[in-house]
């Protein structure tokens, strides 16, 4: 291990478990989210080989509102030890299994859920716990109620001042939904796209087209982790939490139209203490989960952690390079948020986990290290390598 790495988190705690409900265009699942919540999380349990009642620990982020205590009686759980909320919405999702993994070594709890539902049916919509609840007062009155708005103008930015070609965001889009084509669980599994379709789309907010945005969902998707110890021992291949580095640069936070470089996904310091504190870099990846709220954001995620800069993305963003199982960097092998379905980003995590154990349903030949990035553009972002025994 070179210096700078993490030998306390590094490898110390494995994803045993993964679980999800069935994925359900918003406000047609008919369920509330703490029911999804709660099939996501037994599930998890049943594939990790662990009784429910034995999750002693409960994370998540964003605007979860089922919480531990909300769910003991039904899991039959024996003793609440250590419940936390990671307060950045998508951003925090890698965050998460870094809390969860920070309670383990520590002693603080040893079966912990990280997990996230969501249901239009019993709540409201997500566009509205992340943009008008949290928005200031100045983007309202000039028209800027939605993420998508939002992130068009930073996607626009990197276009007109750093030159990145425009049919980076296009190529994103394809892989997505190609990538759901071979995914029986993806909302998008049947929806036709090519350039042709792409570019006669409808605008959303331009630079944004319709295919550049991804879709809410009513589901709920659950991890369990585990000490690296027991999970020797467990069901499943670990998938082994090398880092889950989390937080923001001097001149982020909350400051969003003031963020330097505009253009910013919010992953460049983020991104280096991933890469010193793993000891890997980005030439190590062999696959990559890469929160695309709107395309255009995970672009600048690609370029924060070093996959490219502005000046090569276009070479390096293209369809060919970008899919499973012969790209150079296969992204969002489940159709990510843009095909698979929208669960704040959550199913990312299950398809990080899916590549490391070798069951995805795009799965790239012998990949030992995957990666997933948390939501681009929140005020705080996070940011995870995932990896097999040999990479310990």
């Amino acid at each position: 291990m070179g210096k700078g790495v993490n030998r306390m988190m590094r490898g110390t705690t494995a994803v045993v478990g993964i679980g999800e409900t069935p994925f359900h265009k918003r406000g047609t699942s008919g369920e509330p989210a703490l029911k999804l919540a709660l099939r996501a999380i037994v599930a998890a349990a049943e594939d990790a080989g662990i009784a429910p009642s034995e999750i002693d620990g409960f994370v998540s982020y964003g605007s979860e509102r089922n919480d531990g205590q909300r769910m003991m009686s039904a899991l039959g759980t024996e003793e609440l030890r250590f419940g936390a909320l990671v307060w950045t919405h998508g951003g925090g999702i890698p965050g998460a299994l870094g809390l969860a993994a920070t309670a383990i070594v520590t002693g603080q709890a040893e079966v912990v859920a990280v997990y996230r539902a969501m249901s239009e049916s019993g709540g409201r919509r997500l566009r509205v716990d992340v943009a008008q609840d949290d928005t200031a007062a100045q983007q309202l009155v000039n028209g800027l109620d939605g993420p998508a708005q939002m992130c068009a103008l930073r996607t626009m930015r990197l276009i007109e001042a750093e030159g990145v070609p425009a049919r980076t965001l296009r190529e994103m889009a394809l892989v997505s939904y190609h990538h759901a084509k071979r995914n029986p669980r993806a909302i998008g599994r049947d929806a036709a796209l090519d350039e042709r379709i792409y570019d006669e789309s409808r605008w959303i907010s331009e630079p944004y087209r319709l295919f550049d945005c991804s879709r809410e969902s009513d589901a709920g998707v659950a991890v369990i982790m585990v000490s690296a110890e027991r999970a020797k021992d467990l069901r499943q291949r670990p998938a082994y939490l090398l880092g889950a580095p989390m937080g923001a640069v001097k001149g982020w936070g909350v400051l969003e139209e003031n963020h330097d470089p505009y253009w910013s996904a919010g992953f460049r310091g983020v991104a280096d203490r991933l890469w010193r504190e793993t000891g890997y870099g980005p030439g190590d990846v062999d696959v990559a989960q890469i929160y695309e709220n709107m395309t255009g954001m995970g672009v600048s995620a690609l370029i924060e952690h070093r996959f490219c800069d502005p000046a090569t993305a276009g070479d390096f963003i293209t369809f060919d390079n970008l899919t499973a199982p012969d790209g150079g960097l296969p992204i969002n092998t489940s159709g990510g948020n843009l095909a698979e379905g929208f669960i704040h980003g959550m199913s990312l995590v299950s398809e990080a986990v899916r590549q490391i154990r070798g069951t995805s349903p795009n799965q790239v030949p012998g990949a030992s290290l995957s990666l997933m990035t948390g939501g681009p553009g929140d005020p705080v972002v996070s940011t995870a390598l995932l990896g097999d025994a040999s990479t310990v």
